[in-house]
């Protein structure tokens, strides 16, 4: 078989600009076909608005593929070693279109649809060599979204459904390779059914739309992300699974919680349902799939937070909450020593390969500790809202002990110098139970106004607390690290 390298794009619209943009930045030559010349423009366009989302994700990639257009099918057809059919969804122009390209693409070329719902035994009905073509249902955006519905029409062969499977893992996608066609095949026939019921619930007036949308993005959306429904479900009937699951609530779906219909209860869908979840499961208890649930959760939140959107604003508000109680400072604190105000735990995120923090997560929990150390000297929400606020000039960090995922620790800090512009101050971490030393950061931050862009003296309460802390660390011993210069000597 030819190696594939040159794909051809039959509609150049939403999915077919997409397929474009994830194969072209893999190395992939495409030849983009569209009826209509101005469609080269908003191919290209398209493809602009995907690339920089897809370097984010992919990083530094290979050289770019070679963007060829034409409203010439036979064109199209003849130079590519796989085809995606990507034209509107109406039945009957996808027939015609893969007949038209079935007579003149070479026999070996797999000929992929990616329509929404269409059986594949329909579009392959007029093509002299159907075994050649499938549905290969994408989504958007299909630049970035992995997963890819391998669907066989009557005549599909298997052979074919192989070679394509091979391709999709090629550029980057997940394939789920239905057993035989159905209309809407998998992800949009439960997406469908969501819909109804949304709908169902919206005009019984319930809720409004955002409320509907809330029930998901808060919820079970988040637990979909990464584990689906029934591996949920599986997880949800205790340390017995899916079997105590369906022992403890009505598995006949008599429960009036929709307005759908149900498959009637039977022993062969009781089978494939524990069976099912069991090999998904891979061995795992339901303790240990909990564990790692929990895990993925908290850091999702936590990037939701980055993004302000979802469970993440709900994160938002009660770290704000803690960040309101936060030690602040008065003449009658005690701050002789070096100041603890920041306790934290290792995230999963946060791991390298072998399963330690990496260097950037040191500077994320070192930057948690800084933060508290602005908020104790009264650099808040309130105080940067005036345009002031606090820039990194330079910062060291040297380590001694490694951390795990979920261990604790604990950061002080301790001001080795500063005047009316800058601060100079030393974090040490330790483990939060052992209290070894794990890693020290020496930092210096200049106090900036963002309105004039340029360093200024801080607020006359923000230079009186660091004084007074100042003051009272000149007193302590300096820290051996401080100052030095990485080098090797020789």
């Amino acid at each position: 078989m030819t190696p594939i390298k040159t794909v051809g794009i039959a509609g150049t619209g939403l999915i077919g600009a997409g397929w474009a943009a994830r194969l072209l930045i893999r190395g992939f030559d495409v030849v983009a076909y569209d009826v209509q010349p101005a469609a080269e423009a908003r191919l290209k366009a398209a493809i602009d608005v995907a690339w920089p989302s897809m370097q984010r994700l992919l990083g530094k990639t290979g050289p770019r593929g070679k963007l060829t257009f034409t409203t010439d099918l036979k064109e199209m057809a003849t130079r590519a070693d796989f085809v995606h059919e990507a034209a509107p969804e109406r039945e009957d122009l996808k027939i015609k279109l893969f007949r038209d390209i079935d007579a003149v693409a070479r026999p070996e070329v797999i000929i992929s649809s990616s329509s929404s719902g269409f059986l594949p035994s329909r579009l392959q009905s007029e093509c002299r060599h159907p075994e050649r073509v499938i549905i290969g249902h994408p989504f958007n955006p299909v630049y970035l979204l992995p997963l890819v519905e391998t669907v066989p029409g009557d005549k599909t062969s298997k052979e074919v459904l192989d070679r394509a499977g091979v391709y999709f893992e090629a550029i980057g996608m997940h394939v789920l390779r239905l057993k035989r066609e159905i209309d809407g095949y998998i992800c949009d026939r439960l997406q469908e059914a969501l819909w109804r019921e949304a709908l169902h619930i919206l005009d019984k007036d319930i809720g409004t739309t955002g409320d509907i949308d809330d029930s998901i993005v808060y919820s079970a959306g988040m637990r979909w992300a990464f584990m689906g429904s029934f591996l949920t479900y599986h997880v949800a009937g205790g340390p017995g699974g899916m079997r105590h699951f369906i022992s403890q609530f009505d598995p006949t779906l008599e429960l009036p919680w929709t307005d759908l219909k149900f498959p009637k209860w039977n022993e062969a869908l009781e089978r494939r349902l524990i069976e099912g979840c069991e090999a998904q499961a891979g061995g795992r208890s339901v303790a240990e799939i909990e564990a790692r649930r929990n895990d993925v959760l908290v850091d999702m939140m936590k990037l939701f937070k980055q993004h302000k959107v979802g469970a993440g604003l709900v994160l938002a508000r009660e770290e704000e909450k803690q960040r309101s109680a936060c030690k602040r400072w008065n003449k009658d604190i005690d701050v002789s020593k070096p100041l603890r105000l920041w306790d934290g735990e290792v995230f999963t995120s946060w791991l390298d390969y072998n399963g330690h923090m990496t260097d950037a997560a040191y500077l994320i929990a070192f930057g948690d500790g800084l933060d508290a150390f602005f908020r104790f000297i009264g650099d808040d929400e309130a105080y940067r809202a005036t345009g002031n606020t606090f820039f990194t000039a330079e910062t060291h960090l040297n380590y001694y002990k490694e951390l795990k995922a979920g261990e604790p620790f604990r950061i002080e800090t301790q001001v080795v110098g500063g005047d009316e512009k800058r601060m100079h101050l030393f974090h040490r971490m330790y483990h939060g139970r052992s209290g070894e030393l794990v890693a020290v950061n020496e930092i210096m931050q200049l106090h900036v106004n963002q309105k004039r862009g340029k360093v200024t003296p801080m607020g006359a309460s923000l230079y009186e607390a660091l004084s007074a802390v100042w003051a009272a660390h000149q007193k302590l011993e300096k820290p051996i690290e401080l100052g030095h210069v990485m080098q090797v000597k020789r």
